[in-house]
């Protein structure tokens, strides 16, 4: 229950197990359309170029930034916890010149001071954000900064690895141009592939580039002459075939649930755990209207040993909870309710091993109130 990987559906890792065969086996082509689909699915997308790329999350942000940018160009970089920052390496790393915006970490984007950016820089090529940041458990609005870099004549680049399949993602209904995810989190996949989707205007751009993609292997030019329509395939790269007969099965079984039933699904053990902690007088750290359900910050309590209960969690009740990152290290817990693991027997889990390991730390709470707490919201909701 921290912030990915999330637990494996038995379904997808039984797909594991299934025999190898040839990246260019006529029954793999016919799966690597039937993943297509499925992806386009989930990202509520038409989008012709849309594939896993053959690595984790990081590798279909780099994907993103290295098809789009050429040397010299420049981006506006919006930043509210670690991963925005990475999109800036990516920005530099590429000889390109990056704006940053920046927010406080535990905020949502602050589309006024886009809006400053995008007027003092009108020829930036793109504007990137993290739609569900990892690192502090908030959401941004993907429509309004989408709308945003398309009024003023720029692509977009919009991370939603936290995203998929645990809130609603609308990449055609937001004007999305370039967006990736990760299949270790909502998806309740095992990690190591990155879902993602380009837009015409986008293909357009890296159809017109000047410069070769600095990266051979995440050339978009050359992966789309494996991954495109037909069965006529031009090798690339051997493909994980294991890994993505695990896809196929965790987008299959996203596709039987129905998006908006998963979305509601975390959305409700999100409402029962935060009563839970409530109760115990732990405090969410983001705000409502910007609140992750599947991935919940939470202040740690004075006087509270971080390290020592996350220890305990894992020893004793065999649970993990992740830590606070960069600024947010020591100070707050990242608790994930994801995919597979977003279910009322984790959230009561949690809620009592959280009761008793704090009262063994010297916390004065009443037993059994958390678990309680949550019950009546799942109660309220049947």
């Amino acid at each position: 229950m921290g912030p990915g990987p999330s637990d494996v559906d038995p379904r997808i890792t039984g797909a594991l197990a299934r025999p190898t065969i040839g990246h260019l086996d006529p029954a793999f082509i016919q799966l690597m359309d039937e993943i297509k689909q499925l992806l386009q699915f989930a990202f509520q997308t038409s989008n012709e170029l849309t594939l896993p790329i053959s690595a984790p999350g990081s590798a279909g942000m780099e994907a993103c930034f290295v098809n789009l940018l050429e040397a010299g160009d420049k981006a506006i970089i919006c930043q509210n916890g670690v991963f925005g920052g990475r999109m800036k390496e990516n920005v530099t790393r590429a000889g390109c010149e990056a704006i940053m915006v920046e927010d406080e970490w535990g905020s949502a984007v602050d589309t006024a001071k886009v809006a400053q950016a995008i007027a003092a820089h009108p020829d930036a090529k793109l504007l990137a954000f993290v739609h569900a940041e990892t690192s502090t458990g908030v959401q941004s609005d993907a429509y309004a900064l989408c709308q945003m870099a398309s009024a003023a004549g720029m692509l977009s680049i919009v991370d939603t690895v936290t995203g998929l399949a645990g809130i609603e993602v609308d990449v055609d209904g937001w004007g999305a141009d370039a967006v990736y995810s990760g299949t270790q989190k909502c998806l309740s996949c095992v990690p190591g592939l990155s879902p993602v989707t380009f837009s015409q205007a986008a293909v357009d751009v890296i159809q017109s580039r000047q410069t070769p993609v600095q990266s051979w292997f995440l050339d978009m030019n050359l992966v789309m002459g494996y991954w495109g329509g037909g069965a006529k395939r031009a090798y690339h790269h051997t493909a994980p075939i294991n890994a993505l007969y695990a896809l196929h099965e965790s987008l299959t079984i996203l596709q039987e649930e129905g998006l908006e039933a998963s979305w509601a699904r975390h959305a409700r053990n999100h409402e029962a755990l935060k009563a839970g902690l409530e109760t115990m007088g732990l405090q969410l750290v983001v705000e409502a209207a910007s609140r992750l359900p599947q991935l919940n910050l939470v202040s740690i309590p004075d006087g509270v040993d971080d390290a020592a209960l996350r220890t305990t969690l894992l020893q004793d009740y065999n649970l993990e909870i992740g830590a606070g990152l960069g600024a947010l290290a020591g100070k707050v817990w990242r608790i994930g309710l994801m995919g597979y693991a977003s279910n009322p027997g984790n959230v009561r889990l949690c809620l009592a091993a959280l009761e008793n390991t704090l009262i063994g730390q010297g916390l004065s709470l009443a037993g059994g109130k958390a678990v309680a707490a949550a019950n009546a919201v799942y109660a309220s909701a049947s």
